[in-house]
């Protein structure tokens, strides 16, 4: 199936089955170009009921009933505070029992876990801001920075271990889980054959290794879990657009696209799938 036949259809609508109808989703980099397609999509899908959306500018997210949101930099130790205060205050369900009542059984309740945890945070290159130098890719050795190495491995990778980690002990529930991350396919070793690119593909490289690691610990807290790494593709947002230049147009995908595309590969695993690495079209890729 090709862009072209998918970029104007909603998601369909037997996407996430083994997941409750009426689940929560909890999307962070919501306001980035996948994330923000993402968070499209989960809206505008039957069987979500709830999405609560993480991002450094809420002025970039779409208004809607069923949608919460937090702004928040998650790369700092105060936006990692103020997401675990939200978080608690949107799922805790403390006091709530007149709450409780008004909900089916089978149906999410404050107090649930989100069922679908979307990372869509990443960076490849920014201009200087605050204390931060400007970033861009290596092409030699002599082009390595420790700031550079840190801030990439800060976003890349240590955020959405952090992010697994806080939401840990809402995960021992023998209930249908999924949690999908961002990474690229330049963080795979075996599949480094053109160089360059030092700290971003080690950063993308430590995320995958973060998560095929978490990915055995929550099997064994619930083996109803599904954790995978998602190599969206070359998707026409900022992050690429420096690099645009070079790509096939019918290689360039629009953020839409790859947002239903990997919504998809992310419903159709199953636990036997997890501590994985999928592209969009759904093929695994080798560590």
């Amino acid at each position: 199936m090709t862009e072209s036949t998918l970029k104007d259809q909603p998601l369909a609508a037997d996407t996430f089955t083994r997941l409750p109808q009426g689940f929560t989703a909890l999307v962070t980099g919501a306001g980035g170009g996948i994330g923000r397609a993402m968070l499209e999509e989960l809206l505008a899908h039957e069987r979500c009921g709830r999405v609560l959306a993480v991002s450094r500018d809420v002025s970039r997210l779409p208004a809607h009933p069923a949608l919460a949101s937090l702004q928040a930099d998650l790369t700092t130790d105060e936006g990692m505070a103020r997401l675990a205060d939200w978080l608690r205050e949107q799922l805790d369900d403390t006091g709530q029992e007149e709450n409780k009542e008004k909900h089916e059984e089978n149906e999410p309740r404050p107090g649930q876990p989100p069922a679908l945890i979307l990372n869509t945070m990443g960076l490849l290159h920014e201009e200087a801001f605050e204390q931060h130098a400007a970033l861009w890719p290596e092409k030699r050795l002599e082009d390595l920075d420790m700031a550079a190495l840190t801030r990439l491995h800060q976003v890349n990778a240590f955020v959405p271990a952090l992010l697994l980690g806080m939401l840990a002990p809402r995960l021992r529930r023998r209930t249908p889980l999924i949690f999908a991350s961002l990474s690229a396919r330049v963080g795979s070793i075996s599949d480094n054959r053109s160089g360059g690119w030092y700290a971003y593909r080690a950063s993308k490289a430590s995320h995958n290794m973060l998560l095929k690691t978490a990915a055995i610990e929550i099997a064994r807290r619930n083996p109803e879990a599904v954790l995978v790494a998602l190599h969206p593709g070359t998707t026409d947002t900022g992050l690429s657009a420096p690099f645009q230049a070079r790509v096939p147009e019918h290689k360039l995908f629009t953020p839409g696209y790859v947002a239903r595309r990997l919504l998809r590969v992310a419903g159709e695993l199953s636990p036997e799938d997890s501590g994985g690495f999928r592209d969009w079209a759904g093929e695994p890729i080798d560590w």
